[in-house]
């Protein structure tokens, strides 16, 4: 090879590192902007989260303070996945009808609205009743369904002997967990009449699991009193 085609080789090799060098900064800037960004996100929505109101005392009380803030819970907001904390603050501008009741179990400090449903708005915004499970005040087994990397996370340290709680227009129920299961997504055998009335929790297993998860979380409970109004 001739000194200047040497030269012309050399000159290609610089521009093409040139190049690459340029393409890394652009990719190093591109991320850091979309780094910043998740940041505020996560960071407004936790804020905004902070600034919810006490717990409520009835289902309405639950729907006022959702049209002003969102419902009033007691749930650990550093647990919940960043992409599911902007997706409940997104939900906050939508209109959601009174709550059915307001799901609390005392140990992880959880306190949720409870709506009819399990389509993304609602379940981005609070738990919802399964549909084709008993409804509230009905003898039989209710599912409630919430997502493993939001309000349901904690569920992830419940035990069996804990306390549920349901409090609705009409009373509270309390329930006493009696199992703590995995299952496949599959089975449904959970979501059946028991021999007493019931309350089971549903949400997706593995907690921290990248991608749709296989399994399914389930909590089952046991209705031990109800104070009627």
């Amino acid at each position: 090879m001739s000194g200047k085609e040497q030269n012309a080789t050399r000159r290609w090799v610089r521009r093409i590192e040139y190049a690459l060098l340029a393409c890394g900064l652009m990719l190093l800037v591109f991320w850091g902007a979309a780094r910043v960004q998740s940041i505020v996100s996560t960071r407004a929505a936790l804020r905004s989260f902070a600034t919810l109101d006490s717990p409520a005392l009835t289902a309405a009380d639950a729907a006022s303070n959702q049209r002003r803030n969102g419902p009033s819970v007691g749930v650990d907001f550093s647990l919940w996945d960043a992409k599911r904390a902007k997706a409940y603050s997104t939900s906050s501008t939508k209109d959601f009808d009174v709550p059915l009741a307001v799901l609390r179990i005392p140990k992880i400090s959880l306190e949720v609205p409870v709506f009819d449903g399990t389509d993304s708005l609602t379940l981005n915004r609070a738990v919802g009743r399964i549909s084709g499970t008993a409804q509230l005040g009905e003898q039989g087994n209710m599912g409630l369904a919430g997502h493993r990397d939001g309000f349901f996370r904690a569920l992830k340290n419940v035990s069996v002997g804990d306390t549920v709680e349901l409090k609705s227009r009409n009373g509270i129920a309390h329930y006493v967990v009696d199992e703590v299961s995995i299952v496949d997504p599959t089975d449904v055998s959970v979501l059946k009449p028991r021999s007493v009335p019931s309350l089971t929790l549903v949400t997706c297993y593995p907690f921290y699991f990248v991608g749709s998860a296989p399994e399914r979380y389930i909590v089952s409970a046991s209705l031990a009193q109800e104070t009627r109004r």
